[in-house]
């Protein structure tokens, strides 16, 4: 299985819109960027994701699991980029901020850090380990 993490402005779609869905979930829609929607590809039914509010809070607040793979966004006129489907799993104990993972030298290569701007991106089994572990949470 592998680990990713979604960023949402938390205006647009929050943490608690996300488990309003349910467990028919949502689509992870509107993805414009090349690189983004290489990983919306390489995703699997399974594969979990840390949720994370971007602009406002900037934390990482709960943990989301691929329901459907890619398929094409309707959205995309041009019909080039994916969205998958997504259904919240379980909040985390303790949100665990950008400043947190900034100060964890064990995440100076994370995705987040070198990617900021990056919609979606690859976490690796190391870095959910240890975001999990300062979250108080269990894998």
């Amino acid at each position: 299985m592998a680990h990713w993490l979604y960023k949402s402005e938390p205006v647009k779609w929050s943490w608690d819109m996300q488990v309003a869905a349910g467990a028919k979930g949502t689509h992870w829609d509107g993805v414009r960027n090349h690189l983004a929607k290489q990983q919306l590809l390489a995703m699997k039914k399974g594969d979990r994701g840390f949720f994370y509010h971007s602009n406002e809070g900037k934390e990482i607040v709960g943990i989301v699991e691929v329901i459907k793979e890619a398929y094409p966004d309707p959205g995309d006129e041009k019909g080039v980029f994916v969205m998958v489907d997504l259904k919240a799993v379980k909040k985390l104990p303790r949100p665990v901020s950008l400043t947190q993972i900034k100060d964890e030298p064990r995440l100076s290569e994370m995705a987040l850090l070198k990617y900021s701007r990056l919609s979606v991106q690859p976490v690796t089994d190391a870095e959910w380990d240890i975001v999990l572990e300062m979250a108080g949470a269990k894998g």
